[in-house]
Protein backbone atom coordinates (compact mmCIF):
# COMPACT_ATOMS: atom_id res chain seq x y z
CA UNK A 1 0.00 0.00 0.00
CA UNK A 2 1.18 3.15 -0.78
CA UNK A 3 3.20 4.75 1.81
CA UNK A 4 2.81 8.74 1.82
CA UNK A 5 -1.34 8.01 3.19
CA UNK A 6 -1.43 9.09 6.51
CA UNK A 7 -4.47 7.60 8.35
CA UNK A 8 -5.59 8.43 11.60
CA UNK A 9 -8.33 7.28 14.48
CA UNK A 10 -11.38 8.40 13.36
CA UNK A 11 -13.98 10.59 15.39
CA UNK A 12 -16.97 8.95 17.03
CA UNK A 13 -19.54 11.19 14.67
CA UNK A 14 -18.01 9.71 11.44
CA UNK A 15 -18.44 5.99 13.11
CA UNK A 16 -21.79 6.49 14.14
CA UNK A 17 -22.33 7.59 10.84
CA UNK A 18 -21.27 4.63 8.85
CA UNK A 19 -22.69 2.72 11.81
CA UNK A 20 -26.16 3.85 10.67
CA UNK A 21 -25.98 3.75 7.33
CA UNK A 22 -24.82 -0.31 7.87
CA UNK A 23 -27.84 -0.49 10.28
CA UNK A 24 -30.43 0.14 7.44
CA UNK A 25 -29.50 -3.27 5.71
CA UNK A 26 -29.26 -4.96 9.30
CA UNK A 27 -29.41 -4.58 12.95
CA UNK A 28 -25.39 -4.24 13.87
CA UNK A 29 -25.07 -5.56 17.74
CA UNK A 30 -23.20 -3.99 20.51
CA UNK A 31 -20.12 -5.75 20.26
CA UNK A 32 -19.81 -5.16 16.35
CA UNK A 33 -19.79 -1.56 17.28
CA UNK A 34 -17.27 -1.91 19.71
CA UNK A 35 -15.28 -3.27 17.12
CA UNK A 36 -15.93 -0.90 14.41
CA UNK A 37 -15.05 2.16 17.04
CA UNK A 38 -11.67 0.30 17.64
CA UNK A 39 -10.36 -0.22 14.42
CA UNK A 40 -11.73 2.73 11.72
CA UNK A 41 -9.20 4.54 10.96
CA UNK A 42 -9.97 7.96 8.88
CA UNK A 43 -7.73 9.80 5.94
CA UNK A 44 -8.10 12.40 3.57
CA UNK A 45 -6.72 12.46 -0.01
CA UNK A 46 -6.56 15.44 -2.69
CA UNK A 47 -7.76 15.75 -5.76
CA UNK A 48 -5.93 13.74 -8.56
CA UNK A 49 -4.11 11.45 -5.70
CA UNK A 50 -3.84 7.94 -5.96
CA UNK A 51 -5.41 5.65 -3.35
CA UNK A 52 -4.08 2.35 -4.36
CA UNK A 53 -2.17 1.60 -7.08
CA UNK A 54 -2.10 -1.53 -9.83
CA UNK A 55 0.28 -4.74 -9.04
CA UNK A 56 -0.81 -3.56 -5.50
CA UNK A 57 -2.66 -5.00 -2.31
CA UNK A 58 -5.31 -2.67 -1.10
CA UNK A 59 -5.10 -3.62 2.40
CA UNK A 60 -7.93 -1.93 3.37
CA UNK A 61 -12.12 -1.03 2.38
CA UNK A 62 -12.97 2.13 2.71
CA UNK A 63 -15.88 4.29 3.02
CA UNK A 64 -15.88 7.76 1.46
CA UNK A 65 -17.41 10.13 3.80
CA UNK A 66 -17.03 13.17 1.47
CA UNK A 67 -15.61 13.50 -2.21
CA UNK A 68 -15.22 11.43 -5.36
CA UNK A 69 -13.07 8.29 -6.54
CA UNK A 70 -12.62 6.64 -9.59
CA UNK A 71 -11.36 2.98 -10.31
CA UNK A 72 -9.25 2.59 -13.74
CA UNK A 73 -7.38 0.85 -15.07
CA UNK A 74 -4.99 1.04 -18.32
CA UNK A 75 -4.52 -0.58 -21.95
CA UNK A 76 -2.03 0.60 -24.30
CA UNK A 77 -1.00 3.30 -22.40
CA UNK A 78 -4.82 4.24 -22.76
CA UNK A 79 -7.00 5.14 -19.14
CA UNK A 80 -9.88 3.55 -18.84
CA UNK A 81 -12.27 4.23 -16.35
CA UNK A 82 -14.38 0.98 -14.83
CA UNK A 83 -16.50 2.98 -11.79
CA UNK A 84 -17.13 6.14 -10.06
CA UNK A 85 -18.02 6.34 -6.16
CA UNK A 86 -18.87 8.96 -4.42
CA UNK A 87 -20.10 9.60 -0.48
CA UNK A 88 -21.80 6.95 1.40
CA UNK A 89 -20.40 4.04 -0.77
CA UNK A 90 -17.47 1.60 0.52
CA UNK A 91 -14.52 1.28 -2.33
CA UNK A 92 -11.63 -1.57 -2.03
CA UNK A 93 -10.09 -3.28 -4.75
CA UNK A 94 -12.26 -5.53 -7.38
CA UNK A 95 -9.85 -7.83 -8.14
CA UNK A 96 -7.92 -7.91 -4.75
CA UNK A 97 -10.93 -8.16 -2.60
CA UNK A 98 -10.01 -8.42 0.88
CA UNK A 99 -6.35 -8.36 0.42
CA UNK A 100 -6.39 -11.40 -0.59
CA UNK A 101 -5.12 -10.79 -4.43
CA UNK A 102 -2.66 -7.91 -5.89
CA UNK A 103 -5.79 -5.22 -7.48
CA UNK A 104 -5.43 -5.42 -11.45
CA UNK A 105 -6.65 -1.53 -11.41
CA UNK A 106 -5.81 1.83 -9.41
CA UNK A 107 -8.02 4.24 -7.32
CA UNK A 108 -7.68 8.27 -8.08
CA UNK A 109 -9.76 10.51 -6.42
CA UNK A 110 -11.70 12.81 -8.23
CA UNK A 111 -11.88 15.21 -5.88
CA UNK A 112 -10.35 16.01 -2.66
CA UNK A 113 -11.70 13.29 -0.69
CA UNK A 114 -12.28 12.11 3.10
CA UNK A 115 -12.36 8.18 3.64
CA UNK A 116 -13.23 6.13 6.64
CA UNK A 117 -10.94 3.03 6.18
CA UNK A 118 -10.83 -0.42 7.78
CA UNK A 119 -7.90 -2.77 7.78
CA UNK A 120 -8.49 -5.89 5.78
CA UNK A 121 -7.59 -8.13 8.47
CA UNK A 122 -9.65 -6.93 11.11
CA UNK A 123 -12.75 -6.87 8.57
CA UNK A 124 -11.85 -10.84 7.76
CA UNK A 125 -11.61 -11.47 11.16
CA UNK A 126 -15.19 -9.76 11.99
CA UNK A 127 -16.72 -11.37 9.56
CA UNK A 128 -15.67 -14.89 11.38
CA UNK A 129 -17.56 -13.43 14.79
CA UNK A 130 -20.60 -11.45 13.77
CA UNK A 131 -23.24 -12.98 10.82
CA UNK A 132 -24.69 -9.26 10.60
CA UNK A 133 -21.19 -7.79 9.02
CA UNK A 134 -21.62 -10.87 6.39
CA UNK A 135 -25.47 -10.37 5.76
CA UNK A 136 -24.44 -6.23 5.37
CA UNK A 137 -21.93 -6.79 3.14
CA UNK A 138 -23.45 -9.35 1.06
CA UNK A 139 -25.99 -6.71 0.19
CA UNK A 140 -23.60 -4.02 -0.60
CA UNK A 141 -21.45 -6.60 -2.87
CA UNK A 142 -24.94 -7.59 -4.70
CA UNK A 143 -26.16 -4.13 -5.01
CA UNK A 144 -22.49 -3.14 -6.86
CA UNK A 145 -22.83 -6.57 -8.76
CA UNK A 146 -26.08 -5.32 -10.58
CA UNK A 147 -24.95 -1.81 -10.94
CA UNK A 148 -22.02 -3.02 -12.70
CA UNK A 149 -24.10 -5.65 -15.16
CA UNK A 150 -25.92 -3.01 -15.69
CA UNK A 151 -23.51 -0.98 -16.61
CA UNK A 152 -21.69 -3.25 -19.20
CA UNK A 153 -24.78 -4.25 -20.68
CA UNK A 154 -26.10 -0.62 -21.53
CA UNK A 155 -22.49 -0.02 -22.68
CA UNK A 156 -22.25 -3.01 -24.80
CA UNK A 157 -25.56 -2.90 -26.90
CA UNK A 158 -26.74 0.94 -25.99
CA UNK A 159 -25.99 3.63 -28.39
CA UNK A 160 -24.49 6.74 -26.92
CA UNK A 161 -27.74 8.70 -26.24
CA UNK A 162 -29.23 5.25 -24.02
CA UNK A 163 -25.68 5.17 -22.44
CA UNK A 164 -26.17 8.37 -21.18
CA UNK A 165 -29.90 8.38 -20.39
CA UNK A 166 -28.74 5.24 -18.33
CA UNK A 167 -25.89 7.27 -16.59
CA UNK A 168 -28.33 10.56 -15.59
CA UNK A 169 -31.13 8.15 -14.40
CA UNK A 170 -28.79 6.12 -11.99
CA UNK A 171 -26.44 8.61 -11.07
CA UNK A 172 -28.04 11.69 -10.48
CA UNK A 173 -26.22 14.55 -9.51
CA UNK A 174 -23.15 13.23 -11.25
CA UNK A 175 -23.38 14.75 -14.77
CA UNK A 176 -23.15 18.72 -13.29
CA UNK A 177 -20.23 17.30 -10.42
CA UNK A 178 -17.95 15.04 -12.54
CA UNK A 179 -15.54 16.01 -15.64
CA UNK A 180 -17.26 15.32 -18.39
CA UNK A 181 -14.02 13.51 -19.75
CA UNK A 182 -14.21 10.84 -16.86
CA UNK A 183 -18.24 10.53 -17.85
CA UNK A 184 -17.32 9.72 -21.54
CA UNK A 185 -14.50 7.51 -20.29
CA UNK A 186 -17.10 5.25 -18.29
CA UNK A 187 -19.44 5.57 -20.70
CA UNK A 188 -16.94 4.48 -23.64
CA UNK A 189 -17.67 7.18 -25.92
CA UNK A 190 -16.12 10.28 -27.31
CA UNK A 191 -15.86 13.27 -25.28
CA UNK A 192 -17.26 15.55 -28.03
CA UNK A 193 -20.05 12.80 -28.82
CA UNK A 194 -20.88 13.00 -24.40
CA UNK A 195 -21.17 16.83 -25.47
CA UNK A 196 -23.41 16.77 -28.42
CA UNK A 197 -25.73 14.49 -26.33
CA UNK A 198 -25.93 16.02 -23.49
CA UNK A 199 -26.81 19.18 -25.26
CA UNK A 200 -29.89 17.78 -26.89
CA UNK A 201 -31.02 16.17 -23.68
CA UNK A 202 -30.67 19.47 -21.63
CA UNK A 203 -33.08 21.39 -24.97
CA UNK A 204 -35.63 18.08 -24.70
CA UNK A 205 -35.69 18.68 -20.55
CA UNK A 206 -36.12 23.07 -21.86
CA UNK A 207 -39.04 21.80 -24.14
CA UNK A 208 -40.31 19.45 -21.64
CA UNK A 209 -40.72 21.72 -19.13
CA UNK A 210 -42.43 24.53 -21.61
CA UNK A 211 -44.93 21.77 -22.13
CA UNK A 212 -45.17 21.17 -18.70
CA UNK A 213 -46.03 24.60 -17.99
CA UNK A 214 -48.62 24.58 -21.69
CA UNK A 215 -50.51 21.25 -20.37
CA UNK A 216 -50.99 22.77 -16.68
CA UNK A 217 -52.69 25.91 -18.56
CA UNK A 218 -55.05 23.65 -20.71
CA UNK A 219 -56.10 21.63 -17.88
CA UNK A 220 -56.76 24.36 -15.68
CA UNK A 221 -58.66 26.52 -18.84
CA UNK A 222 -60.64 22.91 -19.44
CA UNK A 223 -61.54 22.39 -15.76
CA UNK A 224 -62.55 26.08 -15.20
CA UNK A 225 -64.53 26.71 -18.14
CA UNK A 226 -65.48 23.42 -19.31
CA UNK A 227 -64.60 24.22 -23.14
CA UNK A 228 -65.57 20.04 -23.76
CA UNK A 229 -68.75 20.67 -23.85
CA UNK A 230 -69.20 22.65 -26.53
CA UNK A 231 -70.13 20.73 -29.92
CA UNK A 232 -68.32 22.78 -32.14
CA UNK A 233 -64.83 22.92 -30.46
CA UNK A 234 -62.07 22.07 -32.72
CA UNK A 235 -58.50 22.17 -32.41
CA UNK A 236 -57.60 25.60 -33.74
CA UNK A 237 -60.65 27.45 -31.64
CA UNK A 238 -59.20 25.69 -28.09
CA UNK A 239 -55.53 26.84 -28.77
CA UNK A 240 -56.96 30.51 -29.56
CA UNK A 241 -58.81 30.41 -25.97
CA UNK A 242 -55.62 29.85 -24.00
CA UNK A 243 -53.27 31.54 -26.02
CA UNK A 244 -51.60 28.53 -27.95
CA UNK A 245 -51.00 28.16 -31.24
CA UNK A 246 -52.14 25.35 -33.03
CA UNK A 247 -49.43 23.64 -33.71
CA UNK A 248 -48.17 24.20 -30.34
CA UNK A 249 -51.33 22.61 -28.91
CA UNK A 250 -51.04 19.94 -31.37
CA UNK A 251 -47.24 18.84 -29.90
CA UNK A 252 -48.98 18.73 -26.09
CA UNK A 253 -51.10 16.56 -27.41
CA UNK A 254 -50.11 14.27 -29.87
CA UNK A 255 -45.67 14.24 -28.63
CA UNK A 256 -46.43 14.84 -24.70
CA UNK A 257 -49.61 13.43 -23.79
CA UNK A 258 -49.56 10.83 -26.61
CA UNK A 259 -53.55 11.80 -27.23
CA UNK A 260 -55.65 12.67 -30.10
CA UNK A 261 -57.67 16.03 -29.83
CA UNK A 262 -60.84 14.08 -29.88
CA UNK A 263 -60.03 11.67 -27.88
CA UNK A 264 -58.51 14.44 -25.09
CA UNK A 265 -61.86 16.18 -25.20
CA UNK A 266 -63.62 12.85 -25.52
CA UNK A 267 -61.98 12.09 -22.06
CA UNK A 268 -63.14 15.06 -20.32
CA UNK A 269 -66.67 15.02 -21.37
CA UNK A 270 -66.59 11.35 -19.94
CA UNK A 271 -65.32 12.48 -16.60
CA UNK A 272 -67.64 14.94 -16.54
CA UNK A 273 -70.44 12.41 -17.31
CA UNK A 274 -69.37 9.88 -15.13
CA UNK A 275 -69.32 12.40 -11.87
CA UNK A 276 -72.82 13.33 -12.83
CA UNK A 277 -73.64 9.61 -12.46
CA UNK A 278 -72.45 9.80 -8.85
CA UNK A 279 -75.28 11.97 -8.52
CA UNK A 280 -78.91 9.76 -7.59
CA UNK A 281 -81.04 13.24 -8.18
CA UNK A 282 -78.93 13.36 -11.60
CA UNK A 283 -79.79 9.65 -12.73
CA UNK A 284 -83.00 10.17 -11.70
CA UNK A 285 -83.96 12.60 -13.73
CA UNK A 286 -81.51 12.53 -16.72
CA UNK A 287 -81.21 9.51 -19.83
CA UNK A 288 -78.24 8.55 -20.69
CA UNK A 289 -78.38 10.22 -23.80
CA UNK A 290 -79.06 13.61 -22.57
CA UNK A 291 -76.05 13.60 -20.45
CA UNK A 292 -74.03 13.02 -23.77
CA UNK A 293 -75.59 16.12 -25.30
CA UNK A 294 -74.96 18.33 -22.17
CA UNK A 295 -71.43 16.62 -21.91
CA UNK A 296 -71.10 17.81 -25.74
CA UNK A 297 -71.02 14.65 -27.82
CA UNK A 298 -73.26 15.35 -30.91
CA UNK A 299 -75.02 11.76 -31.03
CA UNK A 300 -75.30 8.79 -29.90
CA UNK A 301 -73.38 6.79 -31.49
CA UNK A 302 -70.17 8.93 -30.77
CA UNK A 303 -70.82 9.19 -27.26
CA UNK A 304 -71.21 5.21 -27.03
CA UNK A 305 -67.95 4.63 -29.71
CA UNK A 306 -66.07 7.08 -27.26
CA UNK A 307 -67.35 5.53 -23.99
CA UNK A 308 -66.53 2.24 -25.02
CA UNK A 309 -63.20 3.14 -26.15
CA UNK A 310 -61.64 4.79 -23.31
CA UNK A 311 -63.74 3.11 -20.57
CA UNK A 312 -63.59 -0.49 -21.54
CA UNK A 313 -67.23 -1.10 -21.69
CA UNK A 314 -70.59 0.31 -22.80
CA UNK A 315 -72.16 3.23 -20.65
CA UNK A 316 -75.29 0.86 -19.77
CA UNK A 317 -72.50 -1.64 -18.48
CA UNK A 318 -70.60 0.96 -16.61
CA UNK A 319 -74.00 2.69 -15.53
CA UNK A 320 -75.19 -0.97 -13.89
CA UNK A 321 -71.73 -1.32 -12.09
CA UNK A 322 -71.60 1.88 -10.46
CA UNK A 323 -74.76 2.90 -9.54
CA UNK A 324 -76.07 -0.08 -7.79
Amino acid sequence: MSGYLKYNRSNQADINHILEIMSVVYPISNGLIREFEAHILSLSIKKDQILFNENEVCEYIYFIKKGALMGCTTHKKQQITTYISIENEFVSSISGLHGLAHSQEYVIAVEDTDLLAIHNQEINRLFLQYFELNYIFRVILEKYYKHAQQRAHIIRVGNAKERYQYFAQTNPGYLDRLPSELIASLLNVKPSTLLSVKKDFAAQEEQNKELDMWEEKLSIHMETHQSFRDKGIRLQSLAKEIGLSSHKLSIVLNSYLNKSFIDYINQYRINWIKESLRNPEIVQNFTLEALAYSAGFSSRSAFYNAFKKLVGMSPVEYTKNCCK
